[in-house]
């Protein structure tokens, strides 16, 4: 009986994740589909990329780069739109934009002993402009969860992690489940 529970939850641990991901996914693709009114199942999603793909293009060429400016001088004019606008937009680049933030991994030392430690991102190196002079700041990613916790700290309180930034995140996020592999990693300066 022990056996056959086992081999139930070793089920659980592989269809739970695939069925979820499946669902999520075919909820998404319909949703798009909706808004758009498409018929085919999955071809919003398509319309969507190649938008945003002409739409990128389009950024890149002097001739159109201009409009693409005005639009967001527009939205950066707007209250509540610039808020969310430029939230939106700093958080897009610090992952995939020119100006990445999120490629620092470090160790931060959250207690006098050093037995407390978080793991983060050095986002800015200097913080002088606050009157902070030897701080750097540290964003924190929660885990399960799209949100964090930014933190001021020490500079001599984080030390670099010879990891890839992509898995210290994946860690992170998982809450320490997802393995990073034993001595895979990258030098990383603070």
């Amino acid at each position: 009986m022990k056996r056959l529970l086992r081999f139930f939850l070793q089920g659980l641990v592989f269809v739970v994740p695939v069925a979820l991901t499946a669902f999520i996914l075919v909820t998404g693709l319909r949703a798009v589909d909706g808004w758009l009114g498409l018929p085919f199942p999955g071809l919003g999603v398509a319309v969507i990329a190649a938008a945003v793909t002409l739409i990128g293009m389009l950024g890149s060429n002097f001739l159109t780069r201009g409009l693409l400016q005005v639009i967001e001088r527009i939205l950066q004019k707007l209250p509540l739109v610039r808020m969310l606008h430029g939230s939106v937009k700093d958080l897009l680049s610090a992952f995939v934009g020119e100006k990445r933030r999120f490629d620092k991994p470090v160790l931060v030392d959250l207690g006098a002993g050093g037995g407390v430690r978080a793991m983060g991102f050095v986002t800015r190196e200097s913080l002088d402009q606050f009157g902070l002079q030897g701080s750097v700041a540290v964003y924190l990613p929660q885990s399960y969860n799209f949100a964090g916790q930014l933190v001021v700290v020490p500079r001599d309180a984080v030390r670099p992690m010879e990891r890839e930034s992509a898995e210290v995140m994946a860690f992170i996020i998982s809450g320490g489940v997802s393995g990073m592999a034993a001595g895979a990693g990258k030098a990383s300066g603070s």
